[in-house]
């Protein structure tokens, strides 16, 4: 698997047989650009419709995508209606031999669960645990239970790449979310994104003792990371 970074929270992954781009925002490296001219066949996911997310530019692909995957919240984009998927949370949907499953966030819109060519995939979206220090106490207590009840329903997932945001903004609580997440879940790589341009790091005692997570956080445009496959058994959704 090859993995590229975009922005933000923006991806192209490639795999065996598949090329998958994820929440486009822009791309300074012309990712997307090169894909094109080589004629590449593309499945595009977008999880909710902020800017930084959703470029209505994705429109223009059509011709060269088997399928959007779009969150509900996004609305009509000039795409023919044929093309689009739209998905809600819990929804799952089947398109060829790509499996795809949303899940909910604590923003807008949906997360993804993606199961190509062996792999699986989750990407958040803007699921993440939104602690602002500044904010009202009410509203901390109520981004935590938002994020706990999400993480419930994702308890004990099995991930070969998972894309989690580690928003710089959030200061020093840019890794609970995180650190969460990889305590529920099971991933092998982890892939940081919606960093804000600030390099992150996984911070002392991230990791339950015991278990190893590969962590990268690309910063620039056409940043690449190459996956092999571990082996394990096949789960279902």
């Amino acid at each position: 698997m090859d993995i590229i970074y975009l922005e933000n929270s923006g991806f192209v992954v490639q795999t065996a047989q598949h090329t998958l781009v994820f929440d486009y925002y822009q791309d300074t490296s012309d990712t997307i650009a090169k894909l094109l001219q080589k004629r590449k066949l593309l499945h595009v996911f977008s999880s909710h419709s902020h800017h930084d997310h959703f470029n209505p530019i994705i429109s223009t692909w059509q011709d060269q995508v088997a399928a959007f995957f779009l969150s509900d919240d996004i609305g009509n984009v000039g795409i023919r209606p044929e093309k689009i998927v739209w998905l809600r949370p819990y929804e799952t949907s089947i398109h060829g031999d790509l499996k795809v499953k949303a899940y909910g966030s604590t923003d807008l819109g949906v997360s993804f669960l993606v199961e190509v060519d062996g792999w699986r995939l989750f990407h958040a979206g803007d699921l993440n645990w939104w602690h602002w220090k500044w904010d009202h106490k009410y509203n901390q207590v109520l981004a935590q239970n938002l994020f706990e009840k999400e993480m419930d329903k994702l308890e004990g997932l099995q991930l070969d790449v998972a894309f989690f945001p580690v928003d710089s903004r959030l200061e020093e609580y840019r890794s609970i979310g995180v650190k969460e997440f990889c305590s529920r879940v099971n991933v092998e790589q982890l892939v940081a994104m919606h960093t804000r341009g600030e390099r992150w790091s996984p911070p002392s005692g991230f990791i339950p003792k015991g278990s190893v997570v590969a962590s990268w956080c690309p910063i620039f445009s056409g940043d690449r990371l190459q996956l092999k496959k571990a082996q394990r058994a096949a789960t279902d959704f």
